[in-house]
């Protein structure tokens, strides 16, 4: 559907961010306020009763005010009877855009308590989130992070209505044992997905993910939780918490589960702190040890040893930690030499240059080398773009097109040329297809093109001047397309009925 037929009043709509199956996404000014906003809308009017539950969305996310759960500014319906959400628009992209990245552990936590943080209003108003995974996570510019799509959020003392049908609802990779065998929820479920998520950002991957539906559905009934590295332990055990395949062995909620994370933080912060190297005796106890009689000189060569101690230890951890840099460097040279950018998990050149800023993090070879890593994604990225527009995937499938990977490249490197120039040539086909269409008087077929290209650029001047346009040019096209004489018109009745003749005569035969 083309961003332009989309009118909303008191809206200015500028292009389409998404679709799914049921609604689509865009983004739009709000005239009144001179706000960007995100405007769910439905793709349909017919289904009366998936239209209530949207509704009752925007009255379930309009309710909960936090900072980490997205901001719903109003509800309303257009012309043609679709419902439609305007949001709080979130410029910083989505968690899933991060796939296969391995986060630091500060900044995995930190999502995760902001997660958690807008999850226990969510349960405090009696309901369950259900579908907690990677795409549905959000960042602002800022870098904090917001709880979106809540489409399938149910109260719970309703949520038997889908259990009882054994309808599952949510997303397999992320999805909890009891959802995934369609059994009741509570604010467990979402724990259970948050930790998932946890583990992914920790490790590079989602180890519940199979091959198949069903296979990550039985991963996530049966598969042990995976040892988390040596350098990561101190985690496990909140991730044992989280991952429980009993929801009775989990955090009760949210706010527990935050609590745990405090003392995980003050913990860590235990570790940095440092203790007295000596535990001085008081004067008396002093002398009754010596029999009053002062011990400098022993004390002094029993503080010299200290030190040398301190100094040799304090040598020996920093040439054990530039050994280890220097082998994590070398790693990540041959992943990135071999290609292997993002994979396997803790196995791939993102992932060793990512620890060595864990031990330096000002290293400088660690930093070149995250940059060549993105670098040669971006080149990556540019070259499937380049096959799919040789093979005429421009738009379709949504996740292996042009456009598609345009787009992406542009999420990691804003302004990125190529990327630009590439959108401008995929918006310039669609022109000419469109010139041509109108050149054979197949104005729909023109209409359609147009369409399609401002998908690909909705911001293209031609393309909004030919939409603009089109009826104008079609209604011109059509006063002056000559009348046809009756000699033509006799002709062309004549040519289908020798057709006919000729056909009888083979068979008559």
């Amino acid at each position: 559907m083309n961003d332009r037929l989309l009118e909303i009043p008191g809206y200015s709509v500028h292009g389409r961010l998404g679709k799914g199956g049921m609604a689509e996404v865009y983004l739009a000014t709000q005239e009144s306020l001179h706000r960007k906003v995100a405007v769910k809308v439905l793709r349909s009017a017919d289904d009366e009763a998936f239209s209530k539950r949207f509704i009752k969305e925007g009255h379930i996310v309009a309710s909960l005010h936090h900072p980490s759960i997205i901001t719903i500014h109003d509800i309303d319906k257009l012309a043609d009877g679709r419902h439609y959400l305007a949001m709080e628009f979130v410029a910083g992209g989505d968690l899933a855009q991060h796939k296969g990245e391995v986060f630091e552990p500060q900044r995995a936590l930190a999502i995760v308590r902001q997660i958690a943080s807008g999850l226990a209003v969510v349960h405090e108003k009696g309901l369950v989130h259900r579908d907690i995974k990677p795409a549905n996570i959000l960042f602002r510019d800022d870098g904090t992070v917001v709880i979106s799509d809540f489409g399938i959020a149910k109260e719970l003392e309703l949520d038997n209505e889908l259990t009882q049908f054994n309808i599952a609802v949510g997303s397999p990779a992320y999805s909890s044992p009891e959802q995934a065998q369609c059994q009741p929820l509570d604010a467990r479920s979402d724990i259970y997905s948050l930790g998932v998520i946890l583990l992914e950002m920790l490790s590079g991957a989602n180890p519940y993910r199979g091959s198949s539906y069903t296979q990550t559905v039985m991963n996530h009934v049966q598969m042990e939780l995976p040892s988390l590295p040596a350098h990561l332990s101190q985690y496990q055990n909140l991730l044992e918490r989280m991952l429980a395949k009993d929801p009775d062995e989990r955090f009760a909620d949210c706010r527990v589960l935050l609590a745990s994370l405090a003392e995980l933080s003050e913990a860590e912060l235990d570790h940095t702190r440092l203790a007295p190297a000596l535990s001085l005796e008081r004067p008396g106890k002093q002398r009754a040890a010596t029999g009053g009689r002062s011990t400098p000189v022993r004390l002094l060569w029993a503080l010299l040893g200290l030190l040398l101690v301190g100094v040799a230890g304090g040598a020996g951890y920093y040439v054990h930690q530039q050994m280890k840099i220097a082998d994590f460097l070398a790693r990540g040279e041959q992943r990135l030499a071999e290609g292997k950018l993002l994979e396997p998990a803790q196995d791939n050149a993102d992932y060793f240059f990512r620890q060595v800023l864990l031990l330096d993090e000002a290293n400088a070879d660690a930093e070149s080398g995250l940059q060549r890593v993105l670098e040669a994604r971006v080149a990556g990225y540019l070259q499937l773009a380049e096959r799919s527009i040789a093979e005429e995937r421009l738009l379709l499938p949504e996740d292996n097109s042009a456009v598609f990977y345009y787009r992406q490249v542009l999420g990691w490197v804003p302004g990125q040329e190529q990327a630009l120039a590439g959108l401008q040539r995929v918006a310039q086909h669609y022109i000419d297809q469109s010139e041509g269409a109108y050149a054979r008087r197949e104005y729909a077929l023109a209409l359609e093109y147009i369409k399609h290209g401002l998908e690909a650029q909705p911001d293209n001047e031609v393309l909004l001047k030919l939409y603009d346009d089109h009826e104008q040019r079609v209604r011109k096209a059509r006063a002056t397309r000559p009348r046809a004489t009756n000699s033509s018109s006799s002709q062309e009745q004549k040519q289908p009925n020798a057709i006919k003749r000729l056909w009888n005569r083979l068979f008559d035969n």
